[in-house]
């Protein structure tokens, strides 16, 4: 499973409005479940902020993958973004977070919820990469930068 598979430019957001961790989480919700407002995104909030509780989602290189499985979706949805100034935010290797992928899904869809997780990691592993996205100045302009980190 590809990013693109999912991301779509309507879901990145360049820059976030929020700049702080609560902010950018429900911004990020936001964005992923496109418009969607109530239970379903009041019950994804609350499973991302169950995992966060669990083990931080930041995973290093300025980045954070919050993520979390709920009942309420029947697939998988993921958004992203970035701030221009770093936020504090618990990560593997203490540094602030610039870049965002939020990935929300169903419980009964483990398997490609960690495919997508990997493939994020694999992703964000390379500077040039990172370097990219965060220079980006638009959705569309982020959205083409993973469309070429995918081969495509």
């Amino acid at each position: 499973m590809r990013l693109i598979d999912v991301l779509t430019p309507a879901r990145i957001r360049v820059p976030l409005a929020s700049r702080d961790k609560g902010g950018i989480l429900r911004e990020l919700l936001e964005a992923a479940l496109e418009g969607t407002n109530g239970p379903v995104l009041e019950d994804a909030l609350q499973a991302v902020l169950e995992r966060e509780a669990q083990f931080p989602t930041g995973i290093g290189y300025g980045v954070a993958v919050p993520h979390g499985k709920t009942a309420t979706l029947p697939d998988h949805k993921i958004a992203a973004g970035t701030v221009p100034d770093p936020v504090a935010y618990e990560t593997l290797d203490g540094q602030p977070v610039r870049l965002f992928f939020l990935l929300v899904g169903p419980e009964s869809a483990a398997g490609s919820h960690v495919k997508l997780l990997s493939r994020i990691a694999r992703l964000v592993r390379r500077e040039p990469f990172r370097d990219r996205l965060l220079k980006a100045r638009s959705a569309e302009e982020f959205y083409r930068g993973v469309c070429e980190a995918e081969g495509l």
